[in-house]
């Protein structure tokens, strides 16, 4: 809306709004709308839940989780929401970049949904969707999300590492089953550490700012030309990010230690499916592996936890994932979560600095 307000009012009139074709005034107007969006749904949303008994089940092995049964879930569902709003007024709607990221929003935010959905019917936090239709379904939008940027976004298909200024190689059709792996895999550790208050919300946060430079810079010709790095018109989706982040740090409001709701499925694998396009957009999906090191971190305690029980009967971690094994250990929740914050702040500027090293 913001952006047809500047296309559409008379260059020579008063009130002509010109400042509104900067990407960077529009990022911070979508920011704010999805902050204050979220902070005026989300209470009610939790209202709701709690009348209603839309409450996160609980895993009975985790017995310091207990008291937290009563806690609304699915609060994903209100911060994506506020995401595509404050977008759609926002942003340029003609960019196939901007329609790739809402897709994306819609898709995994409906993976997510029916997940969420399941379980708190079925009371327990086992049910839901299978992990073979969940996977089915990640697959199938994975693909869908892909086959866009190729022929619809025209995205380059070059692969592309850190300090190297020019791809290595060009994936050609390839690039569609490597996207796919990225966004299942950044959506699923995603989920993966969204098992304590906050945990995966601030990570994410960082995640999408240190993208959202990556893509303004490749989306601006003579910033991409000074620092090496692709050109590509991608620019107007950082102001989705931005939507997002605003929308996330009103949700972490409500999330911050003792949570009043969580994001469920609905939330994370939404998230952490954004972020990977982001990276791929951007051309870093390999320094997506420092961007979302908390995530790397996660999801390979679980591998290593369960490869070492199948292989050799013996556990890794005393429970799985990592954030998990503290608990055990007997640290404070708040401890822990603001360790990995530490830990996925440092990770994200050492990212950004391996921008200006090529």
């Amino acid at each position: 809306m913001l952006y047809w307000l500047y296309q559409n009012t008379p260059i020579d009139s008063f009130f002509h709004l010109n400042i509104l074709q900067y990407i960077t005034v529009r990022a911070g107007a979508a920011f704010f709308i999805g902050l204050l969006l979220t902070l005026f749904f989300m209470p009610r949303f939790i209202a709701w839940a709690q009348r209603s008994a839309r409450v996160q089940p609980i895993n009975e092995y985790v017995s310091a989780h207990q008291g937290k049964a009563k806690t609304p879930t699915m609060g994903g569902i209100v911060f994506v929401a506020s995401t595509v709003i404050a977008s759609l007024l926002t942003v340029n709607m003609m960019n196939p970049f901007v329609i790739g990221g809402l897709l994306t929003l819609v898709f995994y935010a409906y993976i997510g949904f029916t997940d969420d959905w399941g379980k708190i019917k079925g009371g327990d936090n086992l049910a839901g969707l299978s992990a073979r239709a969940k996977l089915t379904l990640q697959v199938i939008f994975g693909i869908a999300i892909g086959l866009f940027l190729i022929y619809v976004a025209k995205l380059e298909t070059g692969f592309y590492v850190p300090f190297i200024k020019s791809s290595l190689f060009d994936m050609g059709g390839w690039s569609v089953a490597f996207w796919v792996f990225v966004i299942i895999a950044t959506s699923n550790a995603v989920n993966l550490t969204d098992g304590l208050d906050g945990l995966a919300t601030v990570p994410s946060i960082f995640a999408l700012l240190s993208l959202s430079i990556i893509v303004y810079i490749v989306g601006n010709a003579a910033l991409a030309h000074y620092l090496l790095m692709p050109k590509i018109p991608a620019g107007e989706v950082m102001i989705i990010a931005s939507a997002l982040m605003g929308s996330l740090l009103g949700f972490l409001w409500f999330n911050c230690h003792p949570a009043q709701v969580f994001m469920g499925d609905s939330g994370s694998l939404t998230i952490g499916a954004f972020i990977a396009y982001m990276a791929i957009i951007g051309k870093s999906e390999i320094l997506l592996i420092l961007i979302g090191l908390i995530f790397v971190i996660e999801t390979i305690s679980v591998i290593l936890q369960v490869g070492s029980y199948k292989l050799r009967k013996k556990r890794v971690f005393l429970m799985a994932p990592i954030h998990h094994h503290f608990e055990m250990k007997k640290w404070a929740e708040n401890k822990i979560i603001v360790r990995f914050w530490i830990i996925s702040l440092l990770s994200n500027i050492f990212a950004l600095i391996t921008l200006k090293i090529r």
